[in-house]
């Protein structure tokens, strides 16, 4: 019998593991060990599990981070686990930026920031903050994003608004350094009346939802970042959104840019639509879309529990939406 090479064990067979099992076979011998944190094989099990379709939900309670199983869009019962944080810090005292493959990217919200490289459930971390992001990072401004570029390099796109003025740094894993980005001339996004939304990374390009509701109200613009080029533009919204009050939600399903467009114009109207050969195109309807008015302190939301699926917009209103069988197996 032919013998099986180390590189087929661990690129072909242990990747493909969930990550509480690969941090399991560490402890067979310290070249598994050290094998099982390159940052090949991290790349390799990242990119696996992000295609996977069970996925974990990271909440940040009270008290608590609480880490819970998601199958096929679909929050599994009894599966909530209980994590620790690396440094002991209350969860009130952070704030999650962005995801991507199982890592989130954190700040800690001290005397002084700091902006942190976690993944949960290999219990690694790395702190990445500099001078700068110590200084000026701006607790409900600024926001950010992650990808992998051509070469397998995890990089770390951060955006700053202060003072008017959009900077946008790039952070590099195999580097382990900050570099700066031209952003977009002739706008005002870095405003205070400006909210970001968290990037979302679909097809090689990550989103942002850019929103004014002061001057003038309603104003809404998506910024596109292209991980190739490392350069900025706008995207046009969908004609759906173009009735004021809406507002929009990014995911990714299918690997593809879909927006929840959400309306008020005389009832409350919930549509998704997704951006595919540079138009987009809606895919359905929500049924009896509602606005949740109370709920309980630090409930989850952006999950499915019994055909029901809660919404959070930028704008911070919660809207619930039934699934009926078709959108609940699109989605």
């Amino acid at each position: 019998m032919e013998r099986v090479g180390d590189d087929m064990i661990f690129e072909e067979i242990l990747s493909r593991l969930p990550a509480k099992v690969v941090c399991r076979f560490k402890c067979v011998s310290k070249q598994w060990c050290y094998e099982l944190s390159t940052p090949k094989f991290v790349f390799i099990h990242a990119r696996r599990v992000g295609n996977s379709i069970q996925k974990k939900l990271l909440s940040l309670k009270e008290n608590s981070i609480v880490v819970d199983d998601i199958v096929a869009g679909n929050l599994e019962e009894d599966t909530s686990e209980t994590v620790t944080f690396p440094y002991d810090v209350e969860p009130s005292f952070l704030s999650i930026i962005g995801s991507f493959n199982g890592l989130i990217l954190l700040c800690i919200k001290r005397s002084y920031n700091e902006l942190v490289l976690w993944n949960p459930t290999m219990r690694r971390f790395k702190m990445i903050s500099d001078d700068y992001f110590s200084r000026y990072f701006g607790r409900h401004n600024d926001t950010g994003g992650m990808y992998f570029d051509e070469h397998n390099d995890l990089k770390v796109l951060h955006i700053n608004c202060y003072w008017d003025v959009v900077t946008a740094r790039v952070y590099s894993r195999h580097n382990d350094s900050w570099r700066k980005l031209n952003f977009l001339n002739g706008t005002q996004l870095g405003s205070n009346f400006y909210s970001w939304s968290p990037g979302i990374y679909s097809d090689k390009k990550i989103y942002f939802m850019v929103s004014n509701y002061w001057i003038p109200p309603g104003e809404r613009n998506i910024v596109v970042f292209d991980v190739i080029s490392e350069s900025f533009s706008i995207l046009r919204f969908p004609e759906h959104m173009e009735v004021n009050p809406c507002e929009g939600h990014f995911l990714t399903i299918s690997n593809k840019l879909h927006v929840i467009v959400v309306q008020y114009a005389g009832e409350l109207i919930a549509d998704l639509v997704k951006y595919e050969h540079d138009e987009w195109i809606k895919v359905f309807s929500f049924n009896r879309a509602r606005i949740v008015h109370h709920m309980e302190t630090q409930e989850r939301t952006n999950i499915i529990q019994n055909n029901r699926w809660l919404i959070t917009s930028i704008w911070g209103d919660t809207v619930e939406v039934v699934l009926c069988n078709d959108s609940f197996n699109y989605i």
